[in-house]
Formats: C-alpha cells, structure tokens, sequence
C-alpha cells in the first residue's frame, strides 16, 4: 500500500513544466502508433516524413505565441513574419530537404490593427520570395490574450538523401553551420532597453553598435545555402538537426536519437567576433550563449570520417568534435582540456521561457 501512495504522490507532483517541452511530447503521444504505410516518420524529428511518388514529403508545424516566444514592444511586426517563416522551413533544411510551401494561421487580438497585420504579412512575403516557397494556405481566428501565429511548412526530398536525428555513429564528425549565441545576445539587448524604456519612456533606446546580433535575433536565415554546399560535395550528413534550443541541447538530441555519446570542442565553437565583443560587455563567457543560447536556425550535423577532407574546404562551416559510445558519454571539452558532461539548458518552452 505504501508504494503505491508513493506512486500515487510521484504522478501528482510532474507537472507540464516538469517535463519539458520533449518532454511533454513523448508524454502526451506515446500511446500513438503509424497506422498508415504512407507515414514513414512520425513524431521525434525536425520534421514528419510521408511517402510521396517516387520522393519524400516533409511536414513541421511550429507554434509562436505573443508574450512567450515574442515581445511586441520590440519585434516589429514585419521581421515577426519574415521569422516565422524561418523558423519552419529550417527544420525542412535540417532533413536534407528543400521547402516549397507553407500554410499560415493567426489568432488576433483587438489591439491589433489591420495596418499591423499586414505589415506581419509582407514579413511572411519577403520570406517566400527569398526562399522560393508558396503560401498555399491557412487560418484566421481572434485571440483575447494577444497574437498567436501557427505555420505549416511542407519541403520534398530524395529517398535516399533524407536525413534524421538518429544516424550518427562512433568516429563521425560533429560540424555546425554558421557562429552561434548571437540571437540570444540581441534579445538580452533587447530586454535590455525595454526594461529602461520601463522606468522611463522617454529614454532612447541604446541600439547603436548592435547590427549584428540584433539582425541574428529578429531576421534569422535557413541555412539551405549549406545543403547546397554539402550537395555539390557529394556528403549526405549521417544525422542533422537545426539548432533552436542551443548547441547543447540539440547535440544532445542527437544522441539521444542515435545512442551515442559525442565530445565538443569549447574553443572550436564558433562565435562571431562582434557578439564576443557584445559578451565582454554584459560580463558573458562567449560559449554560454553559443551552449546554451538557442535561436540561431544553424544547422548541427553529423558526417562519416571519410568525408573530412570534403568537409573542411567548405566555408561557413565549423568541426567542433565528434561522436563516439553512448558509454563514453556526452561531454563538452573546456579549454583547459577538463571534460564537462554536457547538460540541456536551452530555452524551455513550458517553463514561461525560464531555462
């Protein structure tokens, strides 16, 4: 009777928080199985992956709501659009593949206007005709809370070019795309002057000298400019992910996909030299933000050994360490050569946006 009580007392006390955004998914969906020949991946990868002719159709949906996962007070409404976009076509890009449509739906509260919903509009536009992408579809609805924005992205590609979450194996190489951190650093800026703007609205927000990391948290980029890079030097990553959630996390998503462990080099994580400069002014340690920061839309993948010499002569693109046993653990090497297990502290979003 007493382990019972004790199990009893141990479901009443998880909460939604608790477990995490992964979490809550694996929690709320573990009773659902493939039913249909057509469903070749379901849930647990950047995108879900149905059959489609003779290729593959990717499917990834993403869900922004106003307060959680932007502040209106300094997101303008049009790099609102242009990143929503961004956020979903990049998980078609982190399969491998090439997005060609999107839907969008949207809840709207009373404060906003119709100028302002345009100006979200021509965000979305400026998106699709950079990307080559339709808007085929989508939703309109009110909200009494504030604005909500659901998109839909759907990309195609070769069977035998997909790419998953669960394909690294011991010896391969762990590369990212791009520099990582920067996001996170122009919203700390950004929070920054809105917390000023608080006390006293009459005070200017101090922005100048800030481009870079503001642009990285406002109008992020798909990195399809990579796949290309890797296409045209015949590698096909073993696993890929794009890195919404900070470096650690995501790499630990791969291993936990793949059964492996991995070992990242710190001083091999590529941080831009401006938003180093921007660390040294909030007191920040460059690899926390690019660890831990989220954001970033970079592509985290993985590629056979053999492929090294491929690898290395493509720009944009950084080896910063390697997968091996699961036994051998998951672990971030310091600059002073200590190991450091390697924990998932990106941005929950359960968790109010609390880490």
């Amino acid at each position: 009777m007493a382990e019972s009580d004790s199990k009893s007392q141990e479901k009443k006390e998880q909460t939604i928080a608790s477990l995490g955004e992964f979490g809550l998914i694996d929690h709320l969906t573990k009773g659902f199985a493939i039913n249909n020949k057509s469903t070749i991946k379901a849930i647990g990868d950047d995108a879900a992956v149905l059959k489609s002719g003779n290729m593959l159709s990717l499917i990834s949906t993403d869900l922004l709501v106003e307060g959680i996962h932007f502040n209106l007070m300094y997101v303008p409404l049009k790099h609102l659009g242009y990143k929503s976009v961004i956020v979903n076509i990049s998980d078609i890009a982190a399969m491998n593949g090439v997005a060609e449509q999107i839907t969008v739906s949207v809840a709207i509260s009373n404060k906003i206007s119709l100028k302002a919903i345009e100006e979200f509009y021509e965000g979305v536009l400026l998106a699709c005709k950079k990307y080559n992408v339709d808007l085929v579809g989508g939703d309109t609805s009110t909200s009494l809370t504030g604005f909500a924005v659901s998109i839909t992205a759907i990309g195609r590609i070769n069977r035998d070019k997909v790419v998953y979450r669960s394909g690294a194996k011991n010896k391969d190489l762990l590369c990212v795309s791009g520099d990582l951190g920067a996001a996170y650093l122009g919203l700390q800026i950004l929070e920054r002057e809105r917390k000023v703007y608080e006390v006293d609205p009459y005070t200017q927000p101090k922005l100048a000298g800030y481009d870079y990391v503001l642009e990285r948290q406002l109008k992020p980029e798909a990195r399809f400019d990579i796949i290309e890079k890797l296409k045209n030097k015949g590698i096909v990553p073993t696993s890929m992910i794009d890195i919404s959630d900070g470096l650690s996390s995501e790499a630990l998503h791969l291993c936990k996909e793949s059964n492996v462990g991995c070992k990242i080099y710190e001083d091999r994580i590529p941080v831009n030299i401006l938003s180093q400069r921007v660390c040294e002014e909030l007191n920040l340690d460059p690899s926390l933000p690019a660890l831990n920061g989220g954001e970033d839309y970079e592509l985290l993948f993985t590629v056979d050994i053999n492929d090294y010499d491929k690898i290395k002569e493509i720009d944009d693109i950084s080896l910063i360490g390697y997968i091996c046993d699961l036994d051998q653990g998951a672990d971030l090497i310091a600059r002073n050569g200590v190991e450091v297990p390697l924990e998932a502290q990106g941005w929950n979003h359960t968790n109010n946006g609390e880490n």
